[in-house]
């Protein structure tokens, strides 16, 4: 049996960084990812990296307490203060251990690395290396991984974790190429699998591999979820393909119009402000002029960027005018920009402390997919890179500590996981009725995005939670799914539809019950933010019938909640 001290599962930034400080603190570390570690979906995020350098003339008082008072503030004040003074004050060290490692930052013109404005700060501290800066931090890492050996189980999906008497043991996983279950014993276990945003796939930045089914093995396996309920969507999807048109265009002065010819952002936040306040008042505010006839064609808004002229568009984001190009057939420097708000980031997941811990002994979770909250109900841009590598390199250290006293892990209770998956592999194989999945997969994503997207209310979260009952309880019963088993990407799939359906029913449940508005949790029936009754963090367990919601305190400790103004 494959046994390794420390397993990561995820090929991102936060599996990456959490690999890369487990071997450089001497463990044996393996990684497992579905795609190779290049194609992982942190490479998609365009915009930049937040860090106070004090490099730089233009941002001399800017500080980490004002990152962290920026960052606290775009949560609606849900953040774990802690959590969010750790990542602030690691962030200038990620740059420059990056820089070091050979990430190809953009520069100014004494060499400097470049920054610029995102939303909800009055400081340029946005880190960037063109409109490709996620790549690059993808590629400098797996690098760091390649010089340090790492292994690597490439195209293995993990379908089971593994977890008994309150321990994690390791994970079952299926290998794509040969159609076999391999278990992997593990001292200690890290989750790095990312966003869930397929949940939303009629409308989402995610690529096809961000699903639910991290968070759904975790769940089912005895992990507490968090704060599922608050979803992220960015102001400007290209439409209709919802491909991710950065923050860092109306960083660079882009500009939102509606179809009167309106810079309609100045309705709803100060003109200081405009375009660059947080995510969630921006997208509701395009969805409000859409829902109100003054979008065009009904579906979408514009993003003019004509203005900067051809040179800067050029020099700072040549990445976007690739993709409009591609994409939308259009050039935007001579063309607006077609866009409509497309589901972008899970602000909770798995629940974890400032170490990357869970409740589970032996299991982590980074990134995307955890929740140690620093983003709370809503993430500003530029954040989200930031918290990968930062909980990344803090996780693979903690269970550096961890590993050296730990309990070997039971390989007979691997054993019998693998009995128990090649078991329902067989059970679909026979099938059990004639439901198609895909049709239960698209009929999710449409429920979510009508019932529980952008805006939300009782009657319609009701409906939903209604709705994705029934989903699953079809989905007990679809079609055979293909027999061969090199390749079975129908096993995979349907595997990747339950844990959207698990996901999915968090969401709805957490967001029915949170009667406020708050961050990107926004409620036409409970329009104003409730502090007395709702400053408190949901906590989803398992259970066969749903998931069963209780509460625990956000921890404050630096800023006092206040009215949250832009």
């Amino acid at each position: 049996m494959l046994k390794h001290e420390l397993l990561v599962v995820g090929g991102g930034l936060a599996g990456l960084a959490a690999a890369v400080e487990g071997k450089e603190r001497g463990l044996d570390v393996a990684l497992v990812s579905k795609l190779h570690p290049v194609r992982s979906h942190s490479g998609a995020a365009q915009g930049g990296i937040n860090a106070v350098l004090d490099e730089s003339e233009n941002c001399h008082d800017d500080s980490p307490e004002r990152h962290a008072y920026d960052t606290i503030m775009g949560s609606d004040f849900l953040a774990d203060q802690d959590a969010v003074k750790i990542m602030c004050d690691e962030a200038p060290n990620v740059i420059i251990e990056m820089e070091h490692a050979g990430c190809p930052f953009s520069r100014t013109g004494d060499g400097r690395i470049a920054r610029k404005a995102f939303g909800c700060t009055d400081y340029a501290r946005t880190c960037f290396g063109g409109s490709k800066t996620g790549h690059h931090l993808l590629q400098t890492l797996f690098g760091q991984a390649v010089k340090y050996q790492l292994t690597m189980y490439t195209e293995w999906v993990v379908t089971r974790l593994v977890v008994s008497g309150g321990r994690c043991h390791g994970v079952v996983c299926f290998d794509i190429e040969s159609g076999e279950f391999v278990p992997i014993a593990a001292t200690a276990t890290m989750f790095a699998t990312g966003g869930s945003g397929q949940v939303y796939s009629t409308n989402t930045t995610n690529a096809l591999t961000s699903t639910g089914l991290g968070i759904s093995l975790a769940y089912r396996a005895g992990v507490p979820i968090k704060d599922l309920e608050f979803v992220q969507f960015h102001p400007t999807g290209l439409y209709p393909s919802s491909i991710l048109v950065t923050e860092s265009c109306r960083g660079e002065g882009g500009q939102l119009i509606n179809n009167m010819g309106e810079r309609f952002m100045k309705n709803y936040v100060s003109e200081k402000v405009m375009e660059l306040g947080p995510r969630d008042i921006v997208a509701r505010s395009v969805q409000t002029e859409i829902n109100a006839g003054r979008g065009f064609d009904n579906a979408f808004v514009h993003l003019d960027l004509r203005h900067l002229g051809e040179k800067k568009i050029l020099e700072q984001l040549p990445g976007i005018r690739k993709l409009c190009i591609t994409y939308a057939g259009i050039d935007p420097v001579f063309k607006p920009i077609p866009v409509w708000p497309s589901q972008h980031y899970t602000m909770g997941g798995i629940d974890t402390n400032e170490k990357t811990e869970t409740e589970i002994i032996g299991f982590y979770a980074a990134g995307e997919c955890a929740c140690v909250s620093v983003h709370g109900a809503n993430r500003l841009g530029g954040n989200s890179l930031l918290e990968t590598i930062v909980f990344g390199r803090i996780g693979g250290s903690a269970i550096a500590d961890y590993v050296p006293n730990a309990d070997a892990p039971v390989e007979s209770k691997l054993a019998d996981a693998v009995r128990q998956e090649q078991s329902r592999f067989n059970q679909l194989v026979k099938g059990s009725g004639k439901e198609n999945p895909y049709r239960i997969r698209d009929e999710l994503s449409f429920v979510m995005m009508e019932k529980v997207g952008i805006f939300r209310n009782k009657q319609d979260m009701a409906m939903a939670c209604a709705r994705i009952k029934e989903l699953k309880d079809h989905f007990s019963h679809i079609r055979p799914i293909q027999t061969n088993k090199s390749f079975n990407y129908d096993f995979l799939w349907v595997t990747e539809i339950e844990g959207n359906l698990d996901a999915a029913q968090i969401i709805a449940e957490s967001a029915l019950a949170r009667e406020e508005s708050r961050g990107a949790h926004f409620r036409t029936d409970f329009p104003t933010r409730l502090d007395d009754s709702w400053l408190k963090h949901t906590i989803c367990e398992y259970t066969p019938d749903g998931p069963k919601l209780d509460y625990k305190p956000v921890k404050l400790g630096i800023f006092e909640p206040e009215e949250r103004k832009y």
